[in-house]
C-alpha cells in the first residue's frame, strides 16, 4: 500500500496550489514498482491577506453579519423569560396550580438549548452556516406563533421547547462565525457584544412581558416575540453571508472547475470526511470528548452552567419575592430585572475593553496566552456571591425594595463577566474545535439552567430568602478560585500530552 509524498508546490493568482504527489511503495528503492507522479490542483486562499477570506472582509461587511447574529442571540433568551411575570395567568387559564410545572413552562425553553447543538452543529459542517441560520430563524418564528395559539399546557411546553431548540442556533454557531471573521485582537469586544444578549434578553424580557401580560394577556407576549423573530429571519436572508471556510472554498473550486474545464480542481478541504453519518458522529462525539476528557472544558462548563442555573433560578423567583413581599404589580415586577441588566452593561464595557487591551499589551510583550482571557474573572467573579448575600438578606428582612435590586446588579456584573470570558477563552484555547467547545459549554449550561429552577421555590420555602440565597452564594464563592487556577495552570494542563485528544 503506497503513501503520497508532496514533491512540488506552486500558487497562482486565484489561489490554486498545484501539488505533485508520488506514490511510494513499502519498498521505496524498487523503482519498477513505483507509480507515476500525479498532479493535483488544490484550491485555497490566495494568501493570508486574500480579501475573499472572511477574516479579511471589510468592517461593514463583517458588521452586518455580526449585528444580525447579536440581534437573534438577544431574541432567544428574551423569549425564555417573557413568561415569568405572567406565569400565573398561564396556570390560571389552563387550571393548574403546580409550582414545579409552572417553573418547567419557563425552563422548557432552555432545555431546547441542550438538544439543538447536537444536530445544528453537524448540519452547519455539511451545508454551511448560512442555510442553518436561515432555516432555524424561520422555524423560531413559526414556533413562537404556535405558542401564541397553544390550546393546552402540554402543547405550550412542547412549542416552547421547539422554539428554544431552533432559537438556540446563534449560540451554537456564533462562536464558529466569529472565529471565521474576527481576528483575535478584536475578538474580546465582539464576544462581549454577543454574550450580553444571553443576559440582557432574560432581563429585558420580563419588563416588556410584565406590562404586556398585565394589559393584553400572556399570549401577546408570544405574538410580539414572533413578530420580532420574523424581523430577524428577514434580516438573515438580506444581510447574512456564508463564512465557513470549508464551504466557501468548495464553492470556489466548483466555480473554477466550471470556468476552466479542469475537472481535477478541488478544495484544500476536499479530503475531509464529510459524509453525513461521519459528520454527525464526529460533531456529537467531539463535544463529549472535550466535556469528559478535557479538565478545562469540563470544569469551566460546569462553572458557567451553575452560574446560568442560579441566574434563571433568580429570574423564576422574582415574581414570588417582589409580588408577595413588596406588592409589585405584574408589570412592575418586570422592572426589578433592571438591576442585573445595569450590572451586565457595566461588565460589557469594562471587561470587553479590558480583554482587547490585554491582548494587545501581552502580545507586544510576547507573553500572550489564551488564559489571559480569564484574567477579569479572577476579580469580578466575587461580585456574584456578594450580590447573592446582599439580595437574599435584604429581601428577607424586608428592607426598601431598592436594596435587593442593587444586590442583583452585583450578580449581573459577575455573571456577564464569567459568561463572556469563559466563552472567549474556550475559542482561543481550542482554535480548531471552537464550535465543539462551544457546544459542550452550551449543552451543560442549558441542562443545568433548565433543571435548577425546578426546585427553586421549594428551596426558598424550606430555607427562606436569606439562607436560600446564602446557599447559592456559598456555592458561587467556592467556585471563585477556579479562574485563578486555570489562569495559573491552564496552559500547562491543555498542552499536557495526557489531555491531547484525538478528534
Amino acid at each position: 500500500m503506497g503513501t503520497n509524498r508532496v514533491t512540488d508546490t506552486a500558487i497562482d493568482e486565484v489561489g490554486i496550489h498545484q501539488i505533485t504527489t508520488k506514490d511510494e511503495e513499502d519498498s521505496p528503492g524498487d523503482v519498477e514498482n513505483s507509480s507515476a507522479s500525479v498532479a493535483e490542483d488544490v484550491v485555497d486562499w490566495k494568501g493570508e491577506d486574500d480579501p475573499e477570506k472572511p477574516m479579511n472582509w471589510s468592517k461593514a461587511r463583517k458588521a452586518k453579519n455580526i449585528i444580525v447574529i447579536c440581534y437573534c442571540s438577544f431574541l432567544t433568551p428574551l423569549g425564555s423569560t417573557m413568561f415569568a411575570p405572567a406565569i400565573s395567568q398561564v396556570m390560571q387559564e389552563f387550571q393548574s396550580n403546580s409550582a414545579p410545572l409552572a417553573s418547567f413552562v419557563i425552563s422548557s425553553w432552555i432545555l431546547g438549548y441542550f438538544f439543538g447543538p447536537l444536530f445544528l452543529g453537524p448540519l452547519s459542517e455539511l451545508y454551511g452556516r448560512q442555510p442553518v441560520y436561515l432555516v432555524c430563524n424561520f422555524l423560531y418564528s413559526v414556533f413562537n406563533v404556535a405558542t401564541a395559539l397553544a390550546p393546552s399546557l402540554s402543547s405550550l411546553i412542547v412549542f416552547r421547547f421547539l422554539a428554544g431548540t431552533f432559537g438556540g442556533c446563534p449560540f451554537t454557531l456564533g462562536a464558529g462565525t466569529f472565529g471565521d471573521t474576527i481576528k483575535p485582537e478584536n475578538r474580546g469586544m465582539v464576544i462581549a457584544m454577543w454574550s450580553i444578549g444571553s443576559l440582557l434578553g432574560p432581563i429585558l424580557g420580563p419588563i416588556g412581558g410584565g406590562y404586556l401580560g398585565e394589559n393584553s394577556g400572556w399570549r401577546w407576549n408570544c405574538w410580539v416575540l414572533a413578530i420580532a423573530a420574523g424581523v430577524g429571519a428577514i434580516a438573515t436572508v438580506i444581510f447574512q453571508e456564508e463564512t465557513y471556510p470549508v464551504v466557501l472554498l468548495e464553492r470556489k473550486a466548483a466555480k473554477l472547475r466550471k470556468e476552466t474545464g479542469n475537472a481535477n480542481l478541488k478544495s484544500v478541504y476536499a479530503d475531509l470526511e464529510r459524509k453525513p453519518a461521519q459528520v454527525f458522529a464526529r460533531s456529537i462525539v467531539r463535544p463529549l470528548k472535550l466535556l469528559f476528557f478535557s479538565p478545562i472544558v469540563a470544569t469551566l462548563s460546569v462553572y458557567q452552567g451553575v452560574m446560568y442555573g442560579v441566574l434563571y433560578l433568580l429570574f423564576t423567583t422574582y415574581p414570588l419575592v417582589f409580588e408577595s413581599r413588596y406588592h409589585f404589580s405584574t408589570g412592575s415586577i418586570g422592572l426589578t430585572y433592571l438591576g442585573a441588566g445595569i450590572g451586565s452593561f457595566i461588565s460589557l464595557v469594562v471587561t470587553g475593553t479590558m480583554a482587547d487591551q490585554t491582548y494587545r499589551k501581552q502580545t507586544e510583550l510576547g507573553r500572550w496566552k489564551a488564559e489571559w482571557r480569564l484574567f477579569p474573572v479572577i476579580f469580578l467573579s466575587f461580585s456574584v456571591p456578594v450580590g447573592l448575600f446582599w439580595y437574599g438578606w435584604s429581601a428577607q428582612t424586608g428592607t426598601h425594595w431598592i436594596l435587593p435590586i442593587l444586590g442583583t446588579g452585583f450578580i449581573g456584573l459577575g455573571m456577564n463577566t464569567i459568561m463572556m470570558c469563559i466563552a472567549t477563552y474556550l475559542i482561543d484555547a481550542h482554535p480548531l474545535y471552537e464550535a465543539s467547545a462551544a457546544a459542550a459549554l452550551t449543552a451543560v449550561r442549558s441542562l443545568i439552567g433548565c433543571l435548577v429552577p425546578l426546585f427553586g421555590r421549594s428551596m426558598y420555602a424550606a430555607l427562606g430568602l436569606g439562607w436560600g440565597n446564602s446557599l447559592l452564594g456559598f456555592i458561587a464563592l467556592a467556585m471563585c478560585p477556579l479562574p485563578w487556577v486555570f489562569f495559573t495552570y491552564g496552559e500547562r494542563v491543555r498542552t499536557n500530552p495526557r489531555f491531547q485528544l484525538k478528534m
